[in-house]
């Protein structure tokens, strides 16, 4: 039998229509890639995809890059987000590029 929760704390605990699904991105710079090259792609990737879409991203790394990625707002990450951030990786030079599939943020 499903739990009634009051509004307060389906939002407490990102439940409903409060859940946030987003997924994850791992990619890699080639071999000897600069540290100003590394810092000038991700303000370019925040700037030309991230932003735009109204997602939020959260990762670090120096050659080997692991992030996640959400939206700003509470709601959903889609499978067009996924191929969006796959697709543009790939296409400005990242290799390995790999997304999750889509999974509750705050759950799993």
């Amino acid at each position: 039998m499903a739990q009634q929760r009051s509004r307060r704390l389906r939002k407490k605990l990102h439940l409903d229509e409060f859940q946030e699904i987003g997924f994850t991105a791992n990619w890699n710079f080639a071999q000897g890639t600069d540290i100003d090259t590394i810092d000038a792609f991700i303000n370019r990737m925040i700037k030309e995809v991230i932003e735009p879409n109204g997602l939020g991203f959260g990762g670090s790394g120096y050659l080997d890059w692991e992030g996640i990625i959400c939206l700003q707002k509470i709601g959903s990450c889609t499978e067009e987000h996924r191929t969006l951030i796959a697709n543009w990786l790939t296409q400005n030079g990242m290799e390995n590029v790999e997304t999750s599939e889509l999974y509750d943020i705050w759950w799993e």
